[in-house]
């Protein structure tokens, strides 16, 4: 299959690739190097991602429902709101990722290294982190309700609010309203 010229294939090299709102669902991506790549709102929707190397990608606000990444790494990946409800993440790589906002109900993170990740106000309802290394991680905000955290590593963990989290908020808001307002103007202007 082909997607914005790129082959989409297990094994494939897609670094830096641009598949922004991509339709990937049900894609097979097993080892495919999608380091670097936008995939920002993309559908992988149970798509195999087992073994990637997605480190750094931009995957803010993808729909990864039931997608398979085992063993991926996703070091420094923005998942920023995306959507991983019901994903399998056993083992993965998240070292310092972005999860902020991140929906991760009945999430399989089985052995996941988390460490220093953002998981502010992310939603773990009944996610099983048994053997997770949170260490550093930020949870503040987060739903926990019926998560697994047996064995868990969360050492550093953050579960309270800091000083400056209102601030970084208020900062991230008025971002993204410049963003829509440049991009209302633009509608408009053409």
């Amino acid at each position: 299959m082909k997607i914005n010229g790129y082959e989409i294939k297990p094994r494939a090299n897609l670094w830096g690739a641009y598949l922004q709102c991509a339709y990937l669902r049900d894609a097979n991506l097993v080892g495919a190097n999608l380091k670097g790549a936008n995939l920002k709102d993309a559908n992988l929707v149970g798509a195999n991602l087992e073994d990637a190397n997605l480190v750094g990608a931009n995957l803010r606000g993808a729909y990864l429902m039931g997608a398979y990444l085992r063993g991926a790494n996703l070091e420094g990946a923005n998942l920023r709101g995306a959507n991983l409800e019901g994903a399998y993440l056993e083992g993965a790589n998240l070292l310092g990722a972005n999860l902020w906002g991140a929906y991760l109900e009945g999430a399989n993170l089985w052995g996941a290294y988390l460490v220093d990740a953002n998981l502010v106000d992310a939603n773990l309802e009944g996610a099983y982190l048994e053997g997770a290394y949170l260490h550093d991680a930020d949870l503040w905000g987060a739903y926990l309700e019926g998560a697994n955290l047996k064995g868990a590593d969360a050492t550093a963990t953050i579960l309270e609010k800091k000083e400056d989290d209102k601030d970084l908020k208020i900062k991230e808001l008025e971002e993204e309203l410049k963003k829509y307002k440049d991009t209302l103007k633009a509608l408009i202007d053409t």
